[in-house]
């Protein structure tokens, strides 16, 4: 059995695990997605976007939240190759499960990826539905009460894309964290492991991010966020750094519009630029 079989046959086990947990608080233990939250006791609105960090705050039980980058451009350079990619309703669909654990699907609907090699100069296009990746959110800590929340989030990505030829089986475990600050200010940091394809080569390497976001309301219904973050290659021995902006607007109750980058500092590192809303029901 290699080394890639036993690393997915433990992000299965820790997908799987959470189901199991009986959830923190009494309240929690009443709803379920058989049961919902009743409208008046339901949580704000939170989203895993536009930042990386993601929200440690899980769907309320028996409803469901929708979250996408309506258009999404990815650039990304190697020291052999040079690739852009449009990605078109790149969406994450979030159902609340009990009264702290949410399962999510994740899917790419169009992508269009243009690759260049950059000693022949031949350049390649290549379009399609992209992949789907399943996600299981068990918070553990604060998520109806507390300045503090923390949450984990095991995830599969598998490689169903029609513009990525070279797309493999991916997965990892997230662990966001959110300290609420006074004057309504929101401090995020994230722990993530993944293991994820080689851009220059059809190989795996393991890859550590770290990431820090602060967010505050600018004006009435309209959130700035800050964030930087990291990510090292432990194959490479590579470190890329990051600074991310974004704003976010309730443009109603249970929805959101945002707009925002991800730049990477060093050459070699990607460069995200989006546009994306969150709708729950």
């Amino acid at each position: 059995m290699n080394k890639n079989h036993h690393i997915f046959l433990l992000l299965c086990g820790l997908l799987l695990a959470p189901v199991y947990h009986k959830g923190q608080e009494n309240a929690e233990k009443k709803y379920s997605i058989f049961h919902p939250v009743p409208a008046s006791l339901m949580r704000d609105m939170e989203t895993d976007r536009p930042d990386v960090t993601e929200s440690a705050y899980t769907v309320d039980a028996g409803h469901f939240q929708y979250e996408t980058d309506l258009v999404r451009l990815i650039k990304e350079k190697s020291d052999s190759r040079e690739v852009s990619t449009v990605l078109v309703n790149h969406g994450n669909i979030k159902l609340g499960i009990t009264g702290s654990t949410a399962i999510q699907i994740g899917f790419e609907t169009y992508g269009v990826q243009q690759e260049k090699d950059l000693s022949s100069g031949v350049r390649q296009r290549t379009e399609g539905f992209g992949d789907i990746n399943f996600r299981i959110k068990q918070n553990l800590i604060g998520n109806d009460h507390g300045n503090f929340v923390l949450a984990v989030l095991p995830y599969i990505k598998f490689p169903t894309s029609g513009y990525d030829e070279e797309s493999r089986f991916e997965g990892g475990l997230i662990v966001p964290m959110l300290y609420k600050l006074p004057g309504q200010w929101k401090l995020g940091f994230q722990v993530e492991v993944d293991r994820l394809k080689d851009l220059d080569e059809p190989a795996m390497h393991t890859e550590l991010l770290q990431t820090l976001t602060i967010s505050h309301s600018i004006i009435k219904s309209i959130d700035a966020i800050a964030e930087t973050y990291y990510t090292y290659d432990f194959k490479a021995h590579q470190l890329s750094n990051y600074i991310n902006a974004a704003l976010e607007i309730d443009v109603a109750k249970d929805f959101k519009v945002d707009a925002g980058f991800n730049y990477g500092i060093q050459h070699q590192a990607q460069k995200h630029y989006f546009v994306g809303a969150s709708y729950r029901h």
